[in-house]
């Protein structure tokens, strides 16, 4: 396939969020080196990812959290000078593929969106599973229309950058139907700590909402199962049995059991969290 990057390079700009990505960041530069807008947003990273990046002709932005709003991905939106209509938001373990690539160049110049739904071939020790609950979110915006979700969250978060705030922009939401890579290189531990950090920054979420918050339909429905019992067997049942996640294997079958873990994890967490602040009235 051959991608025109002529006219791919004057709609997108690349933004890189990183820290300490040198495992990754290799391959997914590899797989950018067409593009000419690649921006890295760092945070302190102190092993090699700077050079590796400024080695692919990425521009490096240093950015340094105060624990307040802006976080990294907003503030990257809010302080550089984008020259391309549209923002493409990739982490270093995700990767640009042709079919995606081409995508764009046809999809972007006449579409009426103003975000889309991005999904992805997703790899899981250390074999791309094709069946199950295929990975997607939010990372493509047309430049000025929005920007991710604010949480007031510098009470209970530490994390500098958006996990799983959504875009919101002001018009429609278009799907790229092409996928991306997602391909992490690190030790599956770091698979683990990661969840952990993000079922704590969940479970925040979760615990602290009002009614009076703007929720979509797909978050309503989210953070109310989130909170049903019986709700990580369902996904499990759902991800490995009834949408074929048994084909992939063993991959197949702990990538939907530590899934299911990930939502007990909230579930403890927020019963942790209610004890102790009812014990704190007291």
């Amino acid at each position: 396939m051959n991608v025109d990057y002529e006219k791919l390079n004057a709609l997108v700009t690349v933004f890189l969020p990183v820290k300490n990505e040198a495992k990754n960041l290799p391959a997914c530069l590899e797989a950018l080196k067409g593009f000419s807008h690649k921006v890295l947003i760092d945070s302190g990273s102190t092993d090699e990812t700077i050079a590796l990046a400024k080695a692919a002709g990425c521009e490096v932005l240093d950015f340094r959290w105060d624990g307040h709003f802006p976080k990294k991905r907003n503030w990257a939106l809010q302080n550089y000078a984008v020259k391309t209509p549209w923002v493409l938001f990739l982490d270093a373990d995700e990767r640009m593929t042709e079919a995606f690539a081409d995508e764009l160049v046809r999809t972007l110049p006449t579409t009426p969106h103003n975000c889309f739904w991005l999904y992805f071939d997703n790899w899981f020790m250390g074999r791309m599973l094709r069946h199950g609950d295929v990975m997607h979110k939010t990372a493509l915006v047309r430049f000025g229309s929005g920007g991710y979700e604010r949480i007031p969250e510098s009470e209970w978060s530490n994390l500098d950058m958006e996990i799983h705030e959504h875009l919101v922009v002001e018009g429609s939401y278009g799907k790229i139907y092409a996928r991306l890579e997602h391909h992490d290189m690190r030790p599956l531990k770091s698979y683990y700590i990661k969840h952990c950090e993000y079922a704590a920054w969940e479970s925040g979420r979760v615990g602290r909402l009002k009614g009076d918050e703007k929720l979509s339909r797909r978050q309503r429905l989210k953070y109310r199962l989130i909170r049903n019992p019986i709700f990580p067997i369902l996904y499990f049942m759902a991800t490995y049995i009834l949408k074929l996640g048994f084909l992939d294997g063993w991959a197949g079958f702990y990538f939907a059991a530590g899934k299911a873990a990930y939502f007990y994890q909230i579930q403890a967490m927020l019963r942790m969290n209610a004890s102790v602040a009812a014990s704190e009235k007291k």
